[in-house]
């Protein structure tokens, strides 16, 4: 006899069409049968070792973040609630440009100082490897949910060539080439990029396109953070676009937004920017948060030239009184492109955590809060908490507007992703309600989108992109990694004054048909696993 039946769901199975009623086998992992009502009327249902009945509850595939932070959390965090509670049952990582394999000793050490802010100094982890493969099999010793991972550009770049902003060598290029075919061929799903983050965004269009163009050979994707979300957006979206196709290399845009005042009702030039694309025949995706602020750390803000060579000279700059000025004056009147080349609004930079708890006073407040508190200006304030801090701080950027987001999430190319950084006293809500958040407020609230349409924007495309042919859909044979939820309470607890809430209206999340959350509640079930890349 099987192990679960749930009876009597309301089905949304991840594929846009309409719902229906039905019951749902599970057994071994896998989902063994789905039973319509209409099939079941005069014949005797299903049965097995436990039936849960789901009357009134949706059944959905789990839901799949495109855009994730937990690289160490999923090691340091059993629980995991975070994205459990959600209904997240796979999270893609290495995102950025920046994670933690392939490394050596010494690049493990710069990326651990360089994206603290992200994923907390990883003092509470056992760094026990160092390659692609290594990582993934550290994720199969058992996580709260599936993980799937992007190589880091700038990784990689660290590795190869240093934290200088210069053109790499023929040597190092071929060394860069390398390291990506063999991510790849130990599961990598793709390669990410940080344009606007070191050292990363010291590569140029030529030296990515052949990256590219390495991961297109193993049927991969290009997961780019570009040159910019502001001043110039369109200009850094139309880049990848050219140069993915240039490489012939499928193309998923990350946190795909138009930012700052300069963007505001500009999503439709985007839209029709990635529309014609598509029309073409490229193939591209993107996926988006549905909240208006962005999420980073402080240091991201400061222009290239003052992160070049790392986490130690971007300290030694600081601290020196004059080159901070150049760094002020980059910021606050010429506009760095670590800011997007948009002159940096103080008012809009909330502070949302620190590494040191001795300075935890800053956060919850704008820098200009803080700064009229103490008599100080604004950029004294930024430097002297990264100076305290080295480097730790991340900060909220409400910089975003409504019709954006909302236009954005209606596209054809559309995935959900969190982009859930999980450090700091006060995260940013994305990291526990970016899920329930689509279902309960955009879709219950204000039907931008219909359930069926959200749920396959969040299951099904998600899984398509990552070339997963046996996840994202409510089908016999397919994993049973699902989600039960309330249709009319589902809904985000968590809220910029309170971020850590969990959400409500998801009593059921099953990953590998084991629960992981039952009645409302994280059970210390560990049945998530690596999930490497689908062989051509």
């Amino acid at each position: 006899m099987e192990e679960l039946v749930i009876r009597d769901a309301d089905v949304v199975d991840g594929s846009g069409d309409d719902a229906y009623r039905a019951d749902v086998v599970v057994d071994g992992g896998r989902i063994v049968s789905v039973v319509k009502e209409a099939a079941a009327a005069g014949c005797q249902r299903p049965k097995a070792r436990r039936e849960l009945d789901a009357e009134g509850l949706v059944l959905s595939p789990g839901f799949i973040d495109m855009h994730a932070h937990s690289d160490l959390a999923l090691l340091r965090d059993p629980d995991h609630s975070a994205k459990a509670a959600q209904g997240v049952t796979l999270e893609v990582l290495g995102q950025d440009g920046l994670s933690y394999a392939p490394v050596d000793d010494r690049t493990l050490g710069e990326v651990r100082r360089a994206i603290a802010g992200w994923n907390g100094s990883g003092d509470d982890v056992d760094f026990d490897w160092r390659s692609v493969g290594e990582y993934l099999d550290r994720l199969d010793r058992g996580i709260a949910v599936n993980a799937a991972y992007l190589i880091p550009q700038g990784t990689v770049r660290a590795l190869a060539v240093g934290w200088e902003d210069r053109e790499a060598t023929p040597g190092e290029l071929d060394r860069m080439r390398r390291l990506v075919a063999e991510g790849m061929e130990q599961g990598a799903v793709g390669m990410s990029s940080g344009l606007t983050y070191t050292p990363g965004m010291y590569a140029q269009e030529a030296e990515l396109t052949e990256l590219c163009r390495v991961v297109a050979e193993y049927g991969g994707y290009y997961c780019p953070h570009h040159r910019s979300y502001g001043a110039g957006a369109l200009e850094a979206y139309a880049e990848m676009v050219a140069l993915t196709r240039e490489a012939g290399c499928a193309l998923h845009l990350a946190h795909a937004t138009m930012n700052f005042g300069v963007n505001r009702g500009r999503a439709p030039e985007l839209l029709a920017l990635l529309d014609e694309a598509l029309d073409a025949g490229a193939d591209i995706s993107l996926d988006t948060y549905p909240y208006t602020p962005g999420c980073t750390t402080l240091v991201a803000l400061l222009p290239s030239w003052a992160s070049e060579g790392g986490p130690e000279e971007i300290l030694r700059r600081l601290a020196d009184e004059g080159t901070a000025e150049r760094i002020r004056h980059h910021l606050e009147v010429t506009g760095s492109d670590g800011c997007h080349g948009v002159p940096v609004e103080w008012e809009t930079i909330e502070i949302s955590g620190v590494g040191d708890p001795a300075l935890g006073e800053y956060v919850g407040r704008t820098v200009l809060q803080s700064a009229r508190e103490r008599g100080e200006s604004p950029w004294a304030v930024a430097r002297g908490l990264l100076l305290k801090d080295r480097l730790a701080p991340t900060i909220l950027q409400h910089v975003g507007h409504e019709e954006n987001v909302r236009a954005i999430m209606r596209h054809r190319a559309h995935t959900g992703g969190s982009d859930g950084i999980l450090q700091g006293a006060k995260p940013h809500p994305r990291a526990y309600g970016t899920f329930p958040h689509y279902l309960g407020h955009y879709v219950r609230e204000l039907g931008v989108l219909s359930l069926e349409e959200c749920v396959a924007h969040l299951t099904s495309r998600p899984a398509a992109r990552l070339r997963l042919p046996d996840r994202g859909l409510v089908r016999e044979g397919y994993k049973a990694d699902l989600v039960l939820f309330d249709p009319d309470t589902v809904a985000a607890g968590s809220t910029f004054e309170r971020p850590r809430t969990l959400p409500t209206g998801i009593p059921y999340v099953l990953v590998d048909g084991r629960f992981v959350i039952e009645d409302g509640r994280r059970t210390d079930e560990l049945a998530g696993r690596a999930v490497r890349r689908t062989p051509r």
